[in-house]
């Protein structure tokens, strides 16, 4: 039943300023985000590239954890902020508990996959005894009690659905800071702690985790009165747990994809040399710093597109579209200037061996090619999300990433030329800008539609 609520600023602030206010705190603490990844592998790969490879290799796992729990975001997340739109306040706090139990759920489901698949998982991919004991300890760590990424997730994506991405900012950044305050001290054993090495790592995570997910409880429980948490809520309703995974699993598909994606590329770059693997990691970790203000600004435009649709304001919504696919593709020119004039002094924060930085200065330069097509790529898909056309993403992710991506890189290694496997990264995003545009034409044409527009 709809209530009479004030009208939230994702509907009255003009489109410029309100992306701005909402989009700077997201990018600041995704930037604190990459950089907790680089200072990690940083740090690991003061051991070994033996050690680098073993959480490179472990990236596949970790991504489908993140998948999950982007997908189930961003699914609560359009829910939400809809709900709010059309000033229903029942529905929107029902999306918040429910979506608090989807999380629990999900974190128990990857407590069972790395307490059970992670020896499978690294023995397909190499026997190489070191990298084996490194990556299985760092999986049954990090994914087997990644509940706690999971309600850190959770509670800033809460925060982000009204607007309170300032909130959600200070969540993410201290969890960050300790992340990286303690993966030396872990790692090595400082000041007494015990020498854990990979292990440690993921013990840091574990930590700076726990402390996101205890602020952001606060922040939503405290300062985020749009919506009410209450434990006796925190359970199953079929109609919203459909319709936020009619959104979101999609979008865990197609996050998902990007494991089998990486998993694929490893198992062909290995055939190689071990020293590939460790740059298609050390890349994984240095564009992470390039696409995750990309991917901050995108979590602040799909509560505007979702509530400004709901909330039946269809010219506020295309600004809002075009103002951050221009932002986005600024952001992701400057990355390409980055990986082609400086990719030695990139590569050179994670210890590379000199087999390591000849063939991860070609790649660096090779891939980041594509890095302004994928800005505007990002943006297009999590449109079509937020106008509950997910299926249109997921159509998309497959064809880049597994028709495309996965084949032609295949296809390049036959030729027995490393740096030529590297070619299938912009020739993926090629076809992915031709069916971005063309979904998101279509979106617009079937939902403004449906406006009056």
């Amino acid at each position: 039943m709809a209530e009479n609520i004030r009208e939230n600023k994702m509907g009255t602030m003009p489109i410029g300023k309100l992306l701005f206010t909402m989009a700077w705190p997201m990018m600041l603490s995704m930037l604190f985000q990459a950089l907790y990844n680089i200072v990690d592998s940083y740090f690991v790969a003061k051991l070994s590239q033996d050690a680098l490879n073993a959480v490179s290799l472990a990236f596949p796992l970790q991504s489908l954890c993140i998948a999950f729990s982007g997908g189930t975001g961003v699914g609560m997340n359009a829910l939400l902020s809809r709900s709010l739109g059309e000033k229903n306040r029942e529905a929107a706090d029902r999306a918040a508990n429910t979506g608090i139990f989807l999380f629990l759920c999900n974190g128990v489901l990857f407590a069972i996959i790395a307490l059970t698949l992670a020896g499978p998982f690294f023995r397909f991919q190499t026997d190489n005894a070191q990298i084996l004991s490194y990556g299985i300890a760092y999986v049954r760590i990090c994914i087997g009690f990644s509940i706690l990424l999971f309600m850190q997730m959770c509670m800033e994506r809460l925060l982000q659905s009204t607007g309170r991405t300032n909130l959600a900012m200070i969540s993410q950044i201290i969890g960050a800071v300790i992340n990286m305050i303690l993966d030396p001290i872990m790692i090595f054993g400082l000041f007494g702690f015990p020498r854990l090495e990979v292990a440690g790592a993921a013990v840091a995570t574990l930590c700076g985790q726990f402390t996101g997910t205890l602020i952001g409880l606060f922040l939503n429980t405290k300062k985020n009165p749009e919506i009410h948490l209450r434990a006796r809520e925190v359970r199953p309703h079929g109609k919203t747990v459909a319709e936020i995974y009619a959104i979101g699993i999609p979008s865990i598909i197609m996050q998902s994809i990007g494991s089998v994606m990486t998993f694929g590329m490893n198992k062909i770059l290995i055939g190689f040399t071990e020293a590939a693997t460790a740059v298609f990691g050390a890349y994984f970790k240095l564009q992470s710093f390039i696409f995750m203000p990309v991917f901050g600004l995108n979590n602040a435009m799909v509560p505007i597109v979702a509530y400004n649709y709901g909330a039946a304001k269809p010219d506020r919504l295309r600004k809002a579209v075009k103002l951050t696919i221009a932002v986005a593709v600024c952001i992701m020119s400057i990355g390409l200037a980055l990986f082609e004039l400086i990719p030695s002094q990139l590569l050179g924060l994670f210890s590379p061996s000199e087999e390591m930085l000849s063939i991860g200065t070609t790649a660096l330069r090779i891939i980041g090619v594509h890095f302004p097509l994928a800005g505007f790529c990002i943006i297009a898909g999590s449109v079509c999300q937020a106008l509950g056309k997910p299926v249109y993403s997921l159509i998309n992710s497959v064809c880049r990433q597994i028709i495309v991506l996965l084949p032609a890189a295949y296809l390049l290694s036959l030729t027995g030329r490393l740096e030529l496997v590297w070619l299938a990264f912009p020739i993926a995003e090629v076809s992915s800008v031709v069916l971005s545009s063309i979904f998101l034409r279509r979106t617009y044409r079937i939902r403004l539609s449906s406006m009056g527009r």
